[in-house]
This record gives C-alpha cells, structure tokens and sequence, in this order.
C-alpha cells in the first residue's frame, strides 16, 4: 500500500499560477527565470509535508525546477536599492509573475560590485551602478509645526540613474548599520544622514507607484524616530502608508527571521486596500535541506562547510555525543557561561522546527546556531542560500569560478528571504490593482 501510494505520489504534478521574466535571447543563469504564467512542478516533498500548493512550489523552486518563458509579457519597471546579491529583488521578481509581468529592474544599486554581479547574472537588470545610495540625490528635509517635510522636491543628481519617472516599484533594504549615526549626539540632529530617508527621498523623486523597504524591526526605537520621520515625507508626498512587523516562520518559511516593512502606495495609482500579510503553519529546517547530500558535493566552497577550530570541533562532538541542541555552559567560552543571553550561540540547529535567523556569521558556531541539525558540522553556504530562498543555480558564483567563502556569507546572510520579498510585494502590486 506504502509503495503504491509512493508511486502515484510521484506522478503528482502541481500546475501554479506565477509569471515572470527573462531578457529575450539571452541565458544569464541557470535556473532560466522565464515570463510564462504557469510553472509545471513535480512533487517531491517528504511524506509527513503537508501538500499545500505554496509548499510545494516554494520547495521544487528551491531544488531548482526551471521557470518556463513567454517573452510577450509585459515589464514591471523597477528599482533595487542597496540590492546586495538580490534576494528581495527575487522575492519581486516571483511575485510579478503572479500578474502576469516580467519585473525589468532599470537600475540596481550597491557599494559591492562583486554583489551587482551576482545580482546582474540572475536576474534581469538593465544597468548597475556601485555607489553608495547617498550619492544619488539631492534632498533636504525640515520641520515645521512639528511636521517633517522636503524643504524643495528630491532630484536625482547622478547621471547613471536617469531614468524615465514614474516607475512601478522601488524596492530597498538600508542597511541596520547606518541607524547607527543617529546614536552619536552631533549628528542625531541630522536625519539627511539617515540610509532610510534617501531612500524615500530618491522614491519621491522617480514617482514610484509602490515602494516596499525593509529593516531590523528596532529601526521603529531608533534615535530621532527616523521611521516616522519617513512616514511623514511619504505621506506629504501623497502616498498611502502601512507598515507591518514580518516573521518569516509566520507565513509559513522555515526561519524565524522577523523584519521592519514600510510600503508606501501613491495615491493617485493606488486601487485597493492593502491586503493582510498570509499566516501558515511554519516549516522546518529540513524542509529547505533535507535533500542535500554532503558528501557528494565535492570542493567548492558553496558546497562545503567551514572547518571548525579543534575546540569548536570539541563542542559540535559534544551536542551529538549528548543528543543536545543547546551547548552546556561547562563547555562555552568563559564569556559565555552563567548568565548569558546568547544561549542559540554554538547551538544545532533543530530538524523539527524553522532555523534561525541566517546571518553573516554562519561561518562560525560562536555567532549563532549555524551547526547542522543532523551533522557533525556547521551548515555550508548552499544550505544558508536554501534557508534564505536561493534556489540551486543562482548565479552566486562566475562561469567556471568559485565565489569566496566570506562573499558568500555576507550575500547570503545580508538578504531579504525571497518567500518574505514575494510576499510582500505581491500584496503592494495588488494594490496598485494589477
């Protein structure tokens, strides 16, 4: 009976309705992004996984089932800012396919060039540009009985990031570090020093339709109140406001990841309300990588775990010889021990439940729980990119080059989830009636 019901299962092809993109004859990566609304899937979850059909998609784009092309479908014009390998713009990507539309990204923007690359190699871009956000527009801002406003209306001021206004998207993920400024007394004063603020500010200078921007949820206690300050210029540049605190786990991703968004709808394009984020039942970790076989993925460092130190290699041994997830503190660092707060620190990640926040520090078990729920190692980079919603094939690494082991932390570990991107900028583009 097993074996029968096994067989039939196999056979169970999901028809999904998502549409998408890819540059007219050009192949730029692997899992061939294409414009066609509909994406034939097999069937390939564990047998205890419930067969819901977001579950199913999500996990066979994940193992890299291809995406079928229809050129004919029209561009959603958009905007990337501090774009990083592209994670949230993947996350758009999918979800313009839902409408179906190719999301045509005219310009993505990063300090990171090697980051560009990898952005530029698996999405569809019409043109890079290394700099920092900054550096692209003219803005002040001031206040006036108690409202925030621009003095005179935001201009782009570099010539590589002309381009035509009124664009259908800007997306964005200011750095958490840049926060930071407004802890220093002389400069708290000064929101123009703020990443989030010229990010609204080059949003109102391109007329975006809709803007989706993400944070750290403790952007909402920094200093000088950036976020209402940014809520205030959106809204006296005529835009309709919401901002939501996301989990990953809570729309049912296996992490447990929790951000900052703000969405900003002009109103003149708006056409409905924004619709509630979706709630489902998390996965677990082992639903992103259970299928992934170590042993058979050879040298590349995208394949391979770091080699811990002899003393960290003492402590994965001692979680598995115990059968625990968390490290005693009879085994941690002194630093470490009674009283900490960092208990996930050296930890093994559990096989039943959703990881941990992927972070850049995935290299090292003393900067969160990044040992392998079933393996006497750390996770390796391809295990972090599943986790984060990278599929196989992304365009991390050069034709016939391995990526750095350090790149591909911070690419990995500084994303937005794609399922997180999808979903919410799905639920803007539903607004804009599309």
């Amino acid at each position: 009976m097993g074996k029968n019901r096994n067989t039939e299962r196999n056979k169970v092809k999901e028809t999904i309705a998502l549409s998408s993109h890819a540059t007219p004859g050009t192949q730029k990566n692997s899992i061939a992004l294409g414009n066609s609304d509909l994406l034939t899937i097999e069937d390939r979850s564990d047998e205890d996984l419930e067969q819901d059909r977001w579950s199913t998609w999500w996990q066979s784009f994940l193992r890299g089932s291809q995406l079928p092309e229809n050129k004919k479908r029209g561009r959603l014009r958009a905007v990337d800012l501090f774009c990083g390998a592209g994670g949230f713009a993947l996350g758009a990507s999918l979800a313009a396919r839902g409408f179906g539309k190719r999301a045509w990204f005219e310009r993505i923007v990063d300090a990171d060039g090697e980051a560009l690359e990898v952005h530029n190699r698996s999405l569809e871009v019409g043109k890079t540009v290394n700099a920092g956000v900054s550096s692209l527009v003219d803005y002040q801002i001031r206040q006036r009985n108690g409202e925030w406003s621009f003095a005179y209306p935001p201009e782009i001021v570099a010539d590589e990031f002309e381009i035509q206004e009124g664009i259908d998207l800007l997306i964005g993920g200011p750095p958490c570090q840049g926060h930071s400024n407004l802890n220093n007394h002389t400069r708290r004063n000064d929101p123009r020093n703020d990443l989030l603020l010229c990010t609204v500010a080059i949003a109102i200078a391109l007329r975006a339709k809709c803007v989706v921007i993400e944070n750290v949820s403790s952007i909402r206690a920094s200093h000088g109140d950036i976020v209402g300050i940014a809520r205030e210029l959106f809204q006296g540049a005529g835009y309709l406001v919401n901002e939501e605190i996301v989990r990953a786990d809570r729309i049912g991703w296996p992490q447990t990841r929790e951000r900052y968004f703000m969405t900003a709808i002009r109103k003149d394009a708006a056409v409905h309300e924004l619709p509630a984020v979706p709630e489902r039942a998390p996965r677990d970790v082992m639903w992103a990588i259970g299928d992934l076989r170590y042993e058979e993925m050879g040298i590349d460092p995208f394949d391979t775990a770091p080699i811990p130190t002899e003393v960290n290699r003492r402590r994965i041994n001692w979680l598995f010889d115990n059968n625990e997830f968390n490290l005693a503190n009879s085994e941690r660092p002194s630093c470490h021990r009674d009283g900490t707060t960092y208990t996930a620190v050296y930890g093994r990640m559990y096989p039943n439940r959703a990881a941990p926040t992927i972070t850049t520090g995935i290299g090292t078990p003393g900067q969160g729980r990044f040992i392998h729920p079933m393996r006497r190692r750390l996770i390796t980079p391809h295990e972090a990119a599943r986790i984060q919603g990278f599929p196989d094939g992304y365009g991390f690494s050069r034709p016939n080059e391995s990526a750095k082991r350090k790149d591909l932390a911070k690419w990995i570990g500084d994303a937005v989830p794609s399922a997180l991107g999808y979903e919410m900028v799905r639920r803007a583009l539903l607004s804009l009636g599309l």
